[in-house]
């Protein structure tokens, strides 16, 4: 087992991509520290990770905010020693009814011969929206990453996975730029960190995923109907969406000591940005 013994740190563990995450932690051998903001979230990723017979403090955090990352922080070093493995998932995405219009109204855009114009997507972005994003994308992938630092940096040892998003290398979300914004900060901050740490025997890498086929997505996908999805296929060479199973086997790897990335974007997307 690839994680024997070590102490993952996952964020974000609701339904998708992060509760998927910590289970193919927990599988490869790891203890797992999760953290949400909503408990029954929190409560399933908790009976999942035990259903693999690994130890798991689960924490209700909202990452945007830094005294309750150090509060997890402390719980995790109270009851594990150490941390080893740092997975900062948390984030806002545009999943609301204005966010899919808006998406709507891009897709429309870009596949079909329509007269151009501005589509209108920045200057209707309000203050409020705008800040919340950074406070948990960016303000709480750092927050996280300092804790988990303080313990790694005197054990010589760590790795630190940031889930950003196609969104923030490339324009595939310029429906939302409030969130390619911020995710493209995510890149950013990675590479820096890891010329920083990597002396250290830490390496801190992203992991930059295409659309995920979660059960919303797929929901979404029924909506829009056949011929959507054809259009929406025609910007995605492999013909569909990465599964929750696939993006987290690319952690998994990022998270062993079974490679010699040091600060790269990794972006499994099934070609729809190459």
């Amino acid at each position: 087992m690839k994680l024997t013994d070590k102490i993952a740190v996952v964020t974000g563990v609701g339904p998708g991509l992060g509760q998927g995450i910590a289970v193919a932690l927990a599988r490869a051998g790891a203890d797992l520290v999760i953290c949400d903001i909503d408990p029954e979230a929190l409560a399933a990723a908790r009976e999942a990770v035990l259903a693999e017979g690994r130890r798991c403090l689960s924490v209700v955090c909202d990452v945007s905010s830094s005294q309750q990352v150090a509060g997890m922080f402390a719980q995790a070093r109270e009851t594990f020693g150490t941390v080893h493995v740092l997975v900062n998932n948390a984030a806002l995405t545009p999943n609301r009814p204005v966010d899919t219009e808006r998406r709507n109204r891009l897709y429309a855009y870009l596949q079909t011969p329509v007269p151009r114009d501005s589509l209108g997507f920045t200057s209707e972005i309000t203050d409020e929206e705008w800040l919340r994003y950074w406070g948990v994308n960016v303000h709480g992938t750092f927050y996280c990453t300092r804790e988990a630092l303080r313990l790694m940096q005197p054990q010589r040892y760590g790795r630190i996975v940031n889930i950003a998003s196609i969104a923030g290398i490339s324009s595939r979300s310029a429906h939302s730029p409030h969130y390619s914004a911020t995710k493209g900060a995510v890149v950013a901050f990675t590479r820096s960190v890891a010329l920083e740490v990597a002396g250290a025997n830490i390496y801190v890498n992203a992991m930059a995923p295409g659309g995920v086929a979660t059960p919303a997505f797929n929901e979404y996908l029924e909506k829009i109907g056949e011929d959507g999805r054809n259009r929406l296929w025609q910007s995605c060479p492999a013909g569909r969406f990465g599964t929750v199973e696939e993006y987290a086997a690319t952690v998994l790897h990022l998270a062993s000591d079974e490679h010699y990335l040091v600060g790269q974007v990794i972006s499994p997307n099934g070609g729809s940005a190459i």
